[in-house]
């Protein structure tokens, strides 16, 4: 297992690309054991020959889609319409956008790019600090993880075995509540600078920007309703917002034309890629932790130790604050949840509410420093550099940790809704 895990951090440090050193890791250690080389390509087959594994493409290119069609584009408009003129009224938009795409993309660097794009500059020259409007589409942007669909709790559902329509059900208040805490936080901030929105719209363009828009609010409720309804999956659920986030793009909108699909299909495959790539890698390690016994060895030294579950919460959870900040979601959740499995279910701690508070904790890695993606984002869009993001993310990261002990110390905010769903 050491030499395993120093191979690993050798080739991050290298620059290697995480799926890449993950494999080539847990390739040399198996060289130096007597191992049946054959079992590495069917292994990586056979985690990647799921059913729901197809969501994932789905909702990547339904989510860039989304973004190139004009569909983001309009919907900030609407918003802006209507609340643009309040104290804080620009922030406030920037965060209802981002809960809007969220739920259509399913991907925070993803919801950051297409939010970003138009409101930072907006916020600036709305005399919004540089810094803070970066800083708040970067927390902003994480939301995209956590308001179904979301594609690590798609793996994490493949991983556990659990519900991923439950899981989707368990994300939607934690969602709306950081959804809240977040405007809060931008009204209070707003009112104590001064910050004034902009000139009220009349009625008469409320409604015309609202009908405009109204093809992309659709989009969200179609997704979930559908899954919630039981009349699709969440593999179906991604192939009809493709379908639609195309006709309307096309033939609604017009904001894209055939020769641009091209385009979306390099970034959609690009990303997804990544995502698969990364699984493959994963199912080699998590291979050589049933090769090894090393689940079932933590499990036996925490029966054993006098550790309680709410210790080990807090260790779990440095653990992942940590880790997030040189690793993101999808490795994360691959290389950590075979361990723990069996220690949670030791402890007796509900894998759907467990889902939710590794889910906040991959936000939180999305914005920590030195690999959180959104940052990166963010700076790319800014045309800024990567320590100012950080500055301004900082304020965001503390009201995200408040709201993380929150939801673990009150499961039910998870666990409600799955519940009534039943």
């Amino acid at each position: 297992m050491l030499i395993l895990l120093l191979s690993f951090f050798i080739l991050l440090f290298l620059r290697v690309p995480v799926a890449v050193s993950l494999a080539l890791s847990t390739i040399l250690v198996f060289f130096q054991i007597d191992f049946n080389m054959n079992m590495i390509p069917q292994r990586i087959f056979t985690a990647l020959d799921s059913f729901p594994m197809m969501a994932i493409p789905g909702f990547v290119l339904a989510g860039v889609l989304m973004a190139r069609g004009g569909i983001s584009k309009y919907l900030i408009e609407a918003l802006r319409a209507w609340i643009g003129h309040l104290p804080g009224g620009l922030a406030v938009v920037t965060i209802v956008a981002c809960a809007i795409f969220a739920a259509i993309s399913g991907s925070s660097p993803a919801t950051a790019a297409a939010i970003g794009s138009i409101m930072i500059p907006a916020m600036i020259s709305a005399g919004y600090k540089k810094r803070y409007s970066m800083g708040l589409v970067a927390a902003g942007g994480t939301l995209g993880i956590l308001i179904p669909p979301s594609v690590p709790l798609i793996i994490y559902g493949i991983t556990s075995e659990q519900s991923i329509g439950e899981l989707f059900m368990a994300g939607v208040i934690p969602g709306l509540a950081l959804t809240g805490i977040l405007i809060v936080a931008a009204i209070f901030y707003a009112k104590r600078n001064g910050f004034k929105g902009d000139e009220p719209a009349s009625w008469e363009e409320r409604w015309r920007k609202s009908l405009k828009a109204i093809w992309g609010g659709f989009l969200p409720f179609l997704i979930l309703g559908t899954i919630y309804s039981g009349v699709v999956t969440p593999t179906e659920s991604a192939v009809i917002a493709v379908f639609y986030g195309l006709v309307v793009s096309l033939f609604i909108y017009r904001e894209m034309k055939l020769k641009d699909f091209r385009e979306v299909l390099v970034e959609s495959i690009n990303i997804t890629a990544m995502i698969f790539l990364i699984i493959g890698a994963a199912s080699l390690f998590g291979l050589y932790l049933t090769n090894a016994q090393v689940p079932q060895q933590v499990g036996a030294w925490i029966a054993e130790s006098d550790l309680n579950k709410w210790i080990f919460m807090i260790i779990i959870n440095i653990l992942f604050f940590i880790m997030g900040m040189f690793l993101e979601a999808v490795s994360i959740i691959l290389i950590t949840l075979p361990i723990l499995l069996p220690i949670l279910v030791h402890f007796d701690i509900n894998l759907i509410h467990f889902a939710i508070i590794m889910t906040i904790n991959m936000e939180l890695g999305m914005i920590t420093p030195p690999v959180g993606l959104n940052l990166f984002v963010v700076s790319g869009i800014a045309k800024e550099k990567l320590g100012e993001v950080v500055k301004g993310v900082i304020p965001f990261i503390v009201l995200m940790i408040v709201f993380l002990a929150l939801v673990i110390i009150l499961p039910q905010i998870s666990l409600w809704l799955p519940e009534q769903m039943k």
